[in-house]
C-alpha cells in the first residue's frame, strides 16, 4: 500500500508539473500578444500624429518664375551620382500571422488618371501597385487589437506609383511603417505608402498620377514583401477599395 501510494503521489506530481509547464507557455504567448497589440496601437498613434501635423503645414509658395531644368551632374570617379535614397530595412517579425487574401489589385496607377480635385476621383483611381490584396478595410487584423485602416498589397518587387497628382510631404523612416511616403493631394486628402525598400522622391516634390515614388520592400517589420496603402481625409481613414474603379 505504501508503494502504491508513493507511485500515485509521484504520478500526481508529474501531472502537476506538466500542467504548470503548459500554463507557463500559455501565459508567455498571452504576454507576447499583448506586447504586439500595444506596439501596433502605438504605431497607429504615431502615424495619426504625423498626418495631423502634416495637415497643418501651409501650402508651398509658388515661385514667381519657373526654374530652369538643372544641368546633369557628371559622375566623379569613386563617387557615382545617386538618384535614389539608400535602402533601409528592418528585421521581420519572428512570429508571422496569416491574413486572408481578399482580392487582387489588377491595374496600377498611370497618367490616365485625370488631373482633377482628389475628391472627384472616387471610383476612378487605380492601385499604386499590382498584386494580392491582403486584409479588409475595417476588419480586425489577424494579430489582434486593431482594425485595418488601409490594405496590404502583396507583391515581390516593382515600383510604387502615386495614385494621383499631389505633393510629397513626407519621405522618411517611421517606426512600424518602415520607409514611408505620404502624398498630399489637397482639400485634406492624403495617401500613405508604407514598408518600402527605397524612396525615390524627397519631401516637397510634386508628383503626377503614375509617377514612381518608391520601390517595393519589407521594411518596418513587415513579414513579407509588399506595400501598405492608406487613403486619409482630414485624418480619417477611407476604404481604398471604394476609391478604385472597377475594370
Amino acid at each position: 500500500m505504501e508503494r502504491e501510494q508513493a507511485a500515485e503521489t509521484a504520478e500526481l506530481q508529474r501531472e502537476q508539473k506538466q500542467r504548470a509547464e503548459v500554463l507557463a507557455r500559455i501565459q508567455d504567448k498571452i504576454k507576447a500578444q499583448r506586447r504586439e497589440v500595444s506596439s501596433l496601437k502605438q504605431d497607429e498613434k504615431r502615424l495619426g500624429k504625423l498626418l495631423d501635423g502634416l495637415s497643418r503645414l501651409p501650402p508651398p509658395r509658388k515661385p514667381a518664375k519657373p526654374k530652369p531644368a538643372p544641368k546633369p551632374v557628371p559622375e566623379v570617379a569613386g563617387k557615382p551620382s545617386a538618384e535614389r535614397p539608400p535602402v533601409t530595412t528592418a528585421k521581420p517579425s519572428e512570429t508571422p500571422v496569416s491574413e486572408p487574401v481578399t482580392g487582387k489589385a489588377e491595374e496600377a496607377a498611370n497618367d490616365s488618371v485625370p488631373s482633377i480635385a482628389f475628391g472627384e476621383l472616387k471610383g476612378k483611381l487605380k492601385w499604386p501597385v499590382r498584386g494580392e490584396l491582403v486584409g479588409r478595410f475595417g476588419a480586425p487584423r489577424a494579430d489582434g487589437g486593431t482594425q485595418w485602416k488601409g490594405v496590404f498589397i502583396r507583391v515581390a518587387s516593382g515600383d510604387v506609383r502615386a495614385v494621383a497628382a499631389g505633393r510629397v510631404v513626407y519621405a522618411d523612416w517611421l517606426r512600424g511603417f518602415g520607409n514611408l511616403v505620404i502624398v498630399d493631394h489637397g482639400d485634406g486628402y492624403m495617401t500613405v505608402y508604407g514598408n518600402n525598400e527605397a524612396l525615390y522622391k524627397p519631401a516637397g516634390t510634386s508628383v503626377r498620377a503614375g509617377d514612381p515614388i518608391a520601390s517595393i520592400g519589407a521594411s518596418g517589420g513587415s513579414e513579407e514583401s509588399g506595400l501598405y496603402f492608406e487613403i486619409r481625409h482630414h485624418g480619417q481613414a477611407q476604404d481604398p477599395a471604394k476609391w478604385v474603379g472597377s475594370r
